[in-house]
């Protein structure tokens, strides 16, 4: 018996868990290839242990010496903003890493046992690169005072203020323009 146009004897569409073989496999590998971003997620966390536990080591060592001889104060200054720097560049790497973990693997709720900060929680790449060049910002922006203060040449602190302003700008415009993209979509 020939269906007629119209008639509900059309043929039903597959249920979701009948899609063909080969599909179902295709998706099951690339879900399962998500778990590769926990390679990054290893390397950040490890990468910001580092600068923390050489910042920590840094601080110490400064400490002493300041302790040892207390002037002139200028230098140890900006040895203080070396830790500070150190610090930032750890937790630019720790937000990397748990940004990977949340957009890649699972999403960490804010309230729980195990939570993130609200402010950290990650939604897509555009919040995560967000927070990064945030701190970027504030990583090149430490390197900047740092040099400012042990720096006794003007016009070299002037040259590389420029660059380090350059690079500023051209991270707010970039942000800018794509919060705009994302906005238009």
């Amino acid at each position: 018996m020939e269906s007629q146009p119209g008639s509900t004897a059309a043929r039903p569409e597959p249920e979701p868990d009948q899609q063909p073989g080969f599909l179902t496999a295709t998706e099951r590998t690339l879900t399962t290839s998500l778990g590769l971003a926990l390679i990054p997620v290893a390397v950040l966390l490890l990468a910001a242990l580092g600068a923390f536990t050489y910042g920590t080591v840094i601080f110490f060592d400064s400490f002493r010496k300041v302790i040892i001889r207390p002037y002139p104060v200028g230098h140890q200054v900006g040895v203080f903003l070396l830790d500070v720097d150190l610090f930032l560049i750890g937790a630019t790497l720790l937000i990397s890493a748990v940004g990977f973990y949340e957009l890649f693997i699972r999403h960490i709720p804010p309230h729980g046992r195990f939570r993130v900060p609200a402010w950290l929680e990650m939604r897509d790449l555009n919040d995560l690169k967000r927070r990064i060049i945030a701190m970027i910002v504030l990583v090149i922006t430490v390197s900047f005072a740092e040099l400012a203060v042990d720096e006794p040449k003007g016009l070299q602190v002037l040259e590389v203020g420029a660059g380090v302003t350059a690079v500023i700008v051209a991270l707010a415009i970039f942000l800018r323009l794509t919060a705009n993209l994302d906005n238009h979509d």
